[in-house]
């Protein structure tokens, strides 16, 4: 389902706000940002920011929803690769899982991160992780933001009707966003990550590299690696633990800079907003187990031997790369392995690109053949044997940082602050925006 309003008739009402946007100083987003929570409509009870906004809660528009959500998981043309790699050289480094960029970086280009959000209309998804370039760049090297936001709008789909269905309140929410988070008018983005595809190209990494898993929680190397020490040194190894707290670390900072990227984007437009990390990641993906807060709505798993349940994946939406949604990790490698080298895929000589000779580019990578394939597929399948769910110390599906984007109610500020607690294009909003 796409949403929204088409390209011509969001060109035809641009508001002159959206060309102060355009204009506006990387250097006073930079300087300039702030969280600042207090939204048209909200309360503070008590304390010394007691106050109640005199005016109505208003809802995002279309086009500002659409351009705070470009912000976050925009696509921004062709990804350009990693060049080369001393062990396998002449071959392209192949670590990549997509063929497009977006605007966060993401660790090798393995792009395991899908981007969720919701308002008082909906629950939504913008599926962007394996989009092609909308558009290739001009001479100068710059992108049309209208194609940009535009086609950003085709790629949402709508999951639910209504706002996420998420109490305010403890334990869902931290006690200092009760009163904030995902309250009516309010955007909320929540980027998601699927550590077990980002864990299944780390040992693929691995191994292009000369690397295997060593189980440093039951200290043992994994059974049957000996019959791949043809291909590389099965005593040249990195710990499962370390392995894993790694992909976790990276993955963090892929959702952390799509959400930093949404915070420059409300400077440049005038609008209130933070992110946050205040709010339970099991119940936002749905494994609360409480039915009046389902979240996402992500299947999930208990078991004895984990802390937490885990969420698998929302089926036809964003599946994990692991069972119950593949098999085996056998299939799970199979399908990133597709991801990579399939049609539409990174390593792919089909698939265009930024390059004169995009082929020659694209085909330069070395494939996994079978052996090596196999190799990853072993390691993966003992951690889930092992530990009954993949990753095996980490979640499936992880969830860290969200953005939240509302407008700002300045009085507020005017009543409590010092001149200076919002930036011109926060005191111009309503009339460069909403006029």
């Amino acid at each position: 389902m796409l949403f929204g309003k088409g390209k011509e008739m969001v060109k035809q009402n641009l508001p002159p706000g959206f060309q102060d946007m355009l204009s506006f100083n990387l250097i006073e987003a930079l300087l300039g940002r702030r969280s600042r929570r207090f939204f048209m409509g909200a309360e503070i009870p008590d304390g010394a920011f007691q106050y109640t906004s005199s005016h109505q809660s208003l809802p995002l528009t279309d086009l500002e929803k659409m351009l705070i959500v470009s912000a976050c998981g925009g696509n921004t043309s062709w990804h350009h690769m990693i060049y080369r790699g001393a062990r396998y050289a002449p071959h392209l480094s192949n670590y990549a899982g997509a063929a497009g960029g977006r605007v966060f970086p993401s660790a090798a280009g393995f792009q395991t991160s899908q981007t969720f959000f919701t308002d008082d209309e909906g629950v939504y998804m913008l599926d962007m992780r394996d989009a092609p370039a909308f558009s290739e760049r001009s001479n100068e090297g710059s992108l049309d933001v209208n194609d940009f936001v535009d086609n950003t709008r085709k790629k949402v789909r709508k999951l639910q009707d209504g706002r996420l269905k998420i109490p305010s309140e403890v334990p869902f929410v931290e006690a200092h966003n009760t009163w904030a988070f995902n309250k009516p008018s309010t955007l909320v983005v929540i980027p998601v990550g699927d550590l077990s595809q980002h864990v299944l190209l780390a040992l693929c990494y691995m191994l292009q590299n000369g690397l295997v898993l060593f189980d440093d929680i039951n200290r043992c190397a994994i059974p049957g690696i000996e019959h791949y020490k043809d291909m590389v040194d099965i005593h040249n190894v990195w710990n499962l633990t370390f392995v894993e707290q790694w992909s976790l670390s990276e993955l963090s900072v892929e959702l952390g800079a799509s959400c930093f990227a949404g915070t420059l984007m409300l400077q440049a437009m005038g609008l209130g907003g933070w992110m946050l990390n205040g709010v339970d990641p099991f119940a936002v993906l749905g494994a609360s187990g409480d039915l009046d807060a389902p979240g996402l709505g992500f299947r999930y798993h208990e078991d004895e031997r984990w802390p937490y349940p885990n969420p698998t994946g929302l089926t036809g939406v964003m599946e994990g790369y692991c069972p119950p949604h593949y098999p085996n990790m056998c299939a799970a490698v199979e399908a990133v392995c597709k991801r990579k080298f399939g049609p539409g895929g990174p390593f792919n000589a089909d698939t265009p690109g930024p390059w004169k000779e995009s082929p020659k580019v694209r085909k330069a990578a070395q494939v996994h053949d079978e052996r090596f394939k196999e190799c990853v597929a072993l390691q993966a399948q003992y951690i889930y044997d092992t530990f009954g769910k993949f990753p095996g110390t980490v979640p499936t599906m992880f969830l860290i940082m969200y953005l939240q984007a509302h407008h700002l109610d300045t009085d507020f500020y005017d009543r409590l602050y010092k001149p200076g607690a919002y930036l011109k294009t926060h005191a111009t909003h309503m009339e460069r925006w909403h006029k």
